[in-house]
């Protein structure tokens, strides 16, 4: 049988990794563990458990298996998978106004793109359009997720 999660959580794991922290689910229980860079580390260098806080030791624990490839984790899409710009640039070609969609596809090209963007939705009152379409972008990601790994999930 496989274990069921919320479609919620999976948004949330994609949204919280950084550079230095990737998100992995347990298959077997279905609860989400974020691996930072110090438990990755700590798990790959056999530091003694007990020098780290209760918390950070059960995120070592899963690290170790992790590492261990046991197969009981698996990583949900990183930033490499989601590609956050190309949901953004998606975006800007939806927006109706012709006008508003040119300026926003011009400010999104080039270094700074996302400081740009962020200013400009705001000025032009479409950040809540743009904040439902970046999340219904990432429930699409994720559900494609769950079914290619056959996990189920609820809405």
């Amino acid at each position: 049988m496989s274990v069921r999660v919320k479609l919620s959580d999976i948004i949330d794991g994609m949204e919280c990794q950084t550079d230095e922290s990737f998100s992995y689910l347990n298959k077997k229980t279905g609860k989400l563990v974020l691996v930072g860079h110090e438990e990755a580390m700590a798990s790959e260098d056999d530091e003694p458990i007990e020098d780290f806080p209760d918390w950070q030791q059960e995120i070592i624990k899963a690290a170790e298996d992790i590492e261990n490839e046991t197969g009981e984790y698996i990583q949900l899409p990183s930033k490499f998978d989601i590609h956050e710009y190309s949901i953004m640039e998606d975006f800007c070609l939806s927006v109706e106004d012709e006008k508003t969609r040119e300026i926003l596809y011009t400010l999104i090209k080039g270094s700074g793109a996302f400081g740009r963007f962020k200013n400009a939705i705001h000025i032009y009152e479409i950040a809540e359009d743009w904040y439902k379409f970046r999340n219904d972008a990432f429930k699409e990601i994720a559900i494609e997720w769950c079914r290619e790994n056959n996990i189920e999930y609820d809405d």
